[in-house]
């Protein structure tokens, strides 16, 4: 593996300038990550929610960081398809179907004979049980709150086909209705009371735990199945550091881009619940190599649910406990209320708290600060925005059809709001950057697309461009004169490369290289770097 490649492309033009290889290979820009090495022997571990709560909180790993631009990237600046993150809906535009199937939407678990229940918790967030059907497919039951019907069941399954499109693993979800009398205790199944002690599960354990979940009209039990990911469990991954235990593991991962930028998709949602206890690690087998791939997982409280209850309103706008917000609140005894105390919501209990109106992605925060997502700059945002806006509203609908929301008010509102909330993500991004994108090279002319003229951030743009040569092993560029227009430049046959720098008229800080390669009469985008 050449480490180099997942190297920003402002830090591989160092690299070669001191010799220690060439800008861009061959095959750039890589697609995939290269194939992973053998994990060999894993650890298993274990993330208190109470430590995860105050090393982030108080000590904040990471945050002394000198900022860099993001790593795990190719020459485009986009993640590769791997363990952590694949190309999906923006790259490759998934249909309507696609979209409402998510990872994979056609397994649930089997609706004739019983479902056995192997494990239970009766306290947490989210009691529940997991249970083997007849398929011997292993499923995690979580349920609503008796106050808020559907709430957090719709939400867990919406923002899991989201993520999914938007390029993450994630968990296949689904929305089950069932009998009590579908469930049968496994043997030996043991639970926990209140004070932690353990013993011998009963049938009217089980039936006490039901009784905190609400029925639909049928008098059915309504839950959210979510199917066991592939791979051996081996605790949740961290939003800093690198895990020591895998050689895979080589950037840190509040380096990464698709963990910075996660930030924006996590606004976009209202995923203020975006932490470390909230993923997952997997060692996968593939084809007898093993190597550990992460998941987001636990999408209850997002949209406007908080799992067990609507979402406060300070839900994504203030952290749980910050010095300032304290020390305000004490001098002004509590009489200054932000804009967020004073949103109306409508009364909508399966919807709870969401709402546009008061909704700035860039201020947004979840519950306790996040090392990746102070990383977070102009080039993540931008990466991340233009996911955001790939959905139209007629994808986000049926993105929200996927609920099941009874009252169809509450799936109107979902979806309008997301639509809402979307447009403001574009607002504050898209010209954070020059947002140019999708670079080509057709016949000997250079292409690509204004995201900001497709969106409507701005109504017009007038752009400058301007070619030189590019030395692949030196880094050192020379201008071409009167090299002013999209046409590549014409050069006789051979392999070399290009630069072309595209600015804004009247405006220097903001600009795109795009890293033209000729082999001899083929023309491709080798790479793309942005500055702001």
């Amino acid at each position: 593996m050449r480490m180099t490649r997942l190297l920003p492309l402002a830090v591989l033009a160092t690299v070669a300038l001191f010799g220690a290889g060439p800008v861009f290979y061959p095959d750039d820009p890589l697609i995939k990550e290269p194939a992973p090495l053998d994990v060999g022997k894993v650890l298993s571990r274990k993330l208190s929610d109470f430590y995860d709560f105050l090393q982030n909180d108080f000590a904040r790993p990471g945050r002394h960081d000198k900022h860099t631009s993001a790593q795990g990237v190719n020459t485009l600046g986009e993640p590769m398809d791997g363990a952590w993150y694949t190309h999906r809906h923006y790259f490759h535009p998934m249909s309507l179907e696609a979209l409402k199937l998510g990872p994979d939407g056609r397994t649930p678990p089997a609706a004739a004979g019983t479902w056995t229940v192997i494990k239970a918790k009766s306290e947490g967030v989210t009691p529940g049980f997991t249970i083997v059907d007849q398929d011997k497919r292993v499923y995690f039951l979580k349920f609503d709150p008796l106050t808020n019907p559907e709430m957090a069941t719709a939400a867990d399954v919406i923002v899991a086909r989201v993520f999914y499109a938007l390029g993450y693993h994630v968990p296949d979800n689904y929305i089950v209705y069932f009998d009590e009398s579908r469930l049968v205790l496994g043997n030996d199944v043991m639970l926990a009371d209140k004070l932690g002690y353990k013993h011998k599960m009963t049938r009217r354990d089980l039936l006490e735990i039901l009784l905190n979940v609400p029925k639909d009209s049928q008098g059915r039990y309504r839950a959210i199945a979510s199917r066991a990911v592939e791979g051996k469990p081996i605790g949740p991954f961290r939003y800093h550091g690198l895990r020591q235990d895998d050689p895979n593991d080589i950037v840190p991962h509040q380096q990464r881009r698709d963990l910075r930028g996660l930030r924006v998709f996590c606004a976009w949602l209202n995923h203020e619940d975006s932490r470390a206890v909230n993923t997952l690690d997997t060692v996968v087998d593939d084809g007898g190599r093993h190597y550990i791939r992460h998941y987001l997982m636990d999408f209850g409280s997002t949209l406007g649910s908080a799992s067990t209850k609507a979402n406060p309103p300070r839900s994504g706008h203030e952290y749980l406990f910050s010095w300032r917000t304290s020390a305000r609140h004490f001098f002004t005894l509590g009489l200054d209320l932000p804009a967020w105390a004073r949103v109306h919501y409508p009364d909508l209990p399966s919807v709870g708290r969401f709402e546009a109106s008061a909704f700035n992605p860039e201020t947004w925060v979840p519950e306790y600060p996040n090392p990746a997502f102070e990383q977070c700059d102009a080039a993540d945002a931008f990466w991340a925005a233009k996911q955001v806006m790939a959905f139209t509203d007629e994808q986000l609908r049926a993105l929200v059809s996927t609920g099941q929301y009874s009252d169809p008010k509450a799936e109107s509102y979902v979806s309008r709001v997301l639509a809402e909330r979307r447009d403001r993500v574009g607002r504050a991004y898209l010209e954070k950057v020059l947002p140019l994108d999708n670079f080509a090279v057709r016949g000997d002319r250079l292409v690509f697309e204004d995201l900001g003229l497709r969106h409507g951030t701005v109504k017009e743009r007038a752009l400058k461009i301007a070619w030189s040569n590019f030395d692949n092993a030196s880094s050192h560029s020379t201008p071409i004169p009167g090299a002013n227009g999209f046409e590549v430049p014409a050069a006789p046959g051979g392999t070399g490369y290009y630069v072309a720098e595209i600015m804004q008229t009247g405006d220097k800080r903001r600009m795109v290289k795009v890293y033209v390669r000729r082999t001899d009469a083929t023309l491709s985008v080798a790479g793309i770097d942005r500055s702001w």
